[in-house]
């Protein structure tokens, strides 16, 4: 669950789950497997790193029960996640959507500024 104080807004959204960001906290939130983890947003963009770096065709290769899931504790979280294959590439999705919306994002104001800036 977000704090009820937090001012969210959504950045990206899957049927697997969603990111928020929050202005007031200056950080993401991921709402995943029915729980919601709070990330700086350098420890968020690390995330994505570790979860993009995961071997799932290494894991589907594999055929001992130990590589069925993978196990990933995010920095400055008390949060653990135990991910199967679907899980995984659920998370890469939406991790993905919402980089993606990030930068679209940022490039969109930094292009407002300039038009702003030849105006004047």
């Amino acid at each position: 669950m977000i704090c009820p104080l937090a001012q969210v807004e959504e950045v990206f959204k899957t049927a697997h789950g969603a990111v928020y960001q929050c202005s007031r906290k200056n950080c993401y939130w991921l709402e995943f497997q029915q729980t919601t983890t709070a990330f700086k947003i350098s420890d968020f963009f690390l995330f994505k790193k570790r979860i993009d770096a995961m071997d799932i065709a290494r894991m589907l290769a594999d055929t001992s029960r130990a590589a069925d899931f993978e196990m990933i504790m995010p920095h400055r979280t008390e949060r653990c996640f135990i991910l199967s294959v679907q899980d995984i590439l659920s998370l890469k999705d939406i991790l993905a959507g919402a980089k993606f919306m990030i930068e679209l994002n940022s490039e969109i104001k930094r292009i407002l500024r300039k038009d702003a800036l030849l105006i004047i």
